[in-house]
């Protein structure tokens, strides 16, 4: 019950932050931002806030275990690893920042659910994911309904925007949607691979590296473009005030720790594919969000990715249902075959 709890917490925090993460970075590049680097590294620069649980875990084991109280529990192999994942998760927010730059946060938020197709081939590749026939048919429908917009590439292009950089954007999206597919059961693998019995602290501290690691790469991007020399003139040339520009940027750093946050919650209580299927879950919000908020256009194709994305998540999660009920009973038949022989070799000692 307690790691359901966990789970469902998790869930939520992923939730909040895989919706409003494009939401805001939008915000950003619609109201005059421009740079590419600074939203890719305001998605990881937030993780100090992992400090604050790390620190009330290690208070309350020091409450009970006294001064030997363990401060650090990731190993060095972890460690290495994490950092190694994090260039891969700073590649990673540099090349989907591209979507809400350059495309409407509805056709951006469409090309990533890709990400489930390469998160499941990935996991099967690297930790060994077993797929179900309803699992398979939930990445085959979400696959089928990203296509749909290559109907109408283009077709929503925004006002001002060239066709170039759209399609440099709707590329680029893509690919950031292969890294997000790779990065998830890697990390699934540093669990797996740990020399020590991974807790939720564990799982804390790989991410707090991750998070570094990324900020670090990104940090190192907008130092070669001079970004934060930018930072001050595109402050004072925002649509909305300069200091409306300093809010949004504060508000994209928390958002999207809550989705990195909450992902690495999901991935070590259930699973790598589980993750990509809710962020899959979640377009319809996000769509009808955007319709909202920025007035994007809607077409039928958009329609028909969000129904397929919808089917394949209730195709998931009625496969996992039927799992379970099949391991159960599985369980059960075995635990009366169990007691049966008991029975039987308890009646045989007694006729002896």
């Amino acid at each position: 019950m307690k790691n359901l709890v966990l789970l469902i917490f998790n869930i939520i925090m992923l939730s909040i932050g895989n919706v409003g993460g494009p939401l805001i970075s939008r915000l950003y590049f619609i109201h005059g931002g421009k740079r590419i680097w600074i939203p890719s590294m305001l998605q990881t620069v937030g993780c100090p806030i992992i400090l604050i649980p790390l620190a009330l875990a290690y208070f309350q084991r020091r409450k009970l275990q006294g001064p030997q109280a363990k401060v650090i529990f990731i190993q060095r192999q972890e460690f290495i690893a994490s950092a190694g994942v994090g260039i891969i998760a700073g590649l990673d927010g540099y090349l989907i920042s591209w979507g809400p730059a350059k495309l409407p946060v509805s056709t951006s938020t469409l090309i990533n659910a890709t990400q489930l197709a390469f998160t499941a081939l990935f996991a099967v590749l690297i930790v060994k994911q077993k797929l179900t026939a309803y699992s398979t048919n939930s990445v085959v429908l979400l696959i089928v309904g990203s296509a749909t917009l290559a109907l109408r590439a283009n077709g929503d292009r925004p006002q001002g925007e060239s066709s170039k950089d759209y399609m440099l954007g709707f590329i680029m999206t893509f690919v950031g949607a292969v890294f997000y597919g790779l990065m998830l059961p890697l990390i699934e693998l540093i669990y797996m691979k740990a020399k020590n019995a991974v807790t939720y602290t564990t799982v804390l501290e790989i991410q707090m590296v991750i998070g570094i690691s990324a900020t670090v790469f990104c940090t190192v991007g907008m130092i070669i473009n001079k970004d934060f020399q930018a930072i001050p003139r595109e402050a004072s040339q925002y649509q909305i005030g300069e200091t409306m520009y300093y809010v949004v940027l504060v508000w994209c750093a928390i958002i999207w720790q809550f989705a990195l946050l909450g992902l690495v919650g999901v991935i070590f209580y259930s699973s790598s594919l589980l993750s990509g299927i809710i962020g899959a879950f979640l377009l319809p919000v996000t769509e009808v969000l955007a319709v909202i908020l920025f007035h994007e256009k809607f077409q039928a194709e958009k329609g028909v990715a969000i129904f397929l994305a919808l089917w394949g998540f209730v195709s998931y999660f009625y496969g996992e249902y039927e799992q379970g009920k099949k391991e159960k009973m599985m369980k059960l038949k075995k635990t009366e075959s169990q007691m049966s022989q008991q029975l039987d070799m308890d009646q045989t000692s007694h006729v002896v």
